[in-house]
């Protein structure tokens, strides 16, 4: 309890006080109440950055949910080798977040990825990925869809496997079409179940830094910067840290986080009371 409640007890104080790197070695930061919260919304980078984050992490959502859905409902059939494959998408879940991103960085490459190369093979004009603000924001997106659909994929696999044979079998005598049996049957039972992959998922991609930073570090002209990337480019990324403004944004994140799991609680309660 304690490795959780005082680091966020930390960055709540240093949201509250006009930290140097001075007073941040030695103490004694003036007490500033919401002056920092006022910097960050004041900021004219600050409504760009949310809007990032927000489309970074909502179109993230769906994409991992519905392709990680896909998939878990096509390996329930069973068939031959499914155990194989199931293990080799699991792939990008395991590895280091540092490879993936690095990986996603070639592949992406200007001059020499591979998506470039096949969009030349097929007489597409290549594009500029990771240097264009057009771009940039799709591209981490890109790379986050692909690392989060196997934890979505071993969630709603795991849940379809509690849902009895039986249900299937009655639906089908009862000419019940594959399409309905989704809806009737797979979606109500699997709605536990999805509500918290996709909670999980939201705080998750909420936090995202090590992809953006080692793809795009939030460029060009911050045009896939999230708040995650502005709290990090605060704190760390200049000569004169700014540690109150950086922790400010830290704590909107934790609200958003919270918020959603509110939501989550408050759903769940409906639910059980229906």
């Amino acid at each position: 309890m304690a490795f959780y409640a005082y680091p966020l007890y930390r960055n709540v104080e240093l949201s509250l006080r006009e930290y140097t790197v001075r007073s941040f070695v030695q103490g004694g930061a003036p007490f500033a109440g919401l002056d920092n919260f006022r910097t960050v919304l004041s900021d004219s980078a600050f409504w760009p950055t949310l809007a990032h984050t927000l489309v970074f992490t909502g179109v993230s959502l769906a994409f991992q949910f519905s392709i990680g859905m896909a998939l878990a409902l096509f390996f329930h059939q069973h068939f031959p080798l499914s155990r194989t494959l199931r293990a080799l998408i699991l792939v990008p879940w395991l590895l280091p977040l540092i490879v993936s991103a690095s990986t996603w960085s070639w592949l992406l490459n200007s001059d020499s990825g591979l998506v470039n190369a096949a969009l030349g093979a097929v007489g597409i004009a290549p594009v500029n990925w990771l240097t264009s603000p057009g771009w940039s924001l799709a591209s981490v997106t890109i790379a986050n869809i692909w690392i989060g659909i196997p934890f979505n994929l071993v969630v709603l696999y795991s849940g379809l496997q509690a849902i009895p044979t039986e249900m299937y079998e009655a639906s089908a005598l009862d000419g019940a079409t594959a399409w309905q049996r989704f809806w009737s049957i797979t979606l109500p039972l699997l709605r536990p179940v999805s509500a918290i992959t996709l909670l999980l998922g939201l705080i998750y991609t909420l936090k995202v830094f090590d992809i953006i930073w080692i793809m795009t570090k939030g460029g060009p002209t911050g045009s896939s910067a999230t708040l995650a990337i502005w709290s990090y480019r605060l704190g760390f990324g200049n000569l004169l840290p700014e540690f109150g403004p950086a922790a400010a944004i830290g704590n909107l994140l934790i609200v958003m986080a919270l918020v959603a799991g509110l939501l989550y609680i408050r759903i769940e309660r409906r639910q059980h009371l229906r």
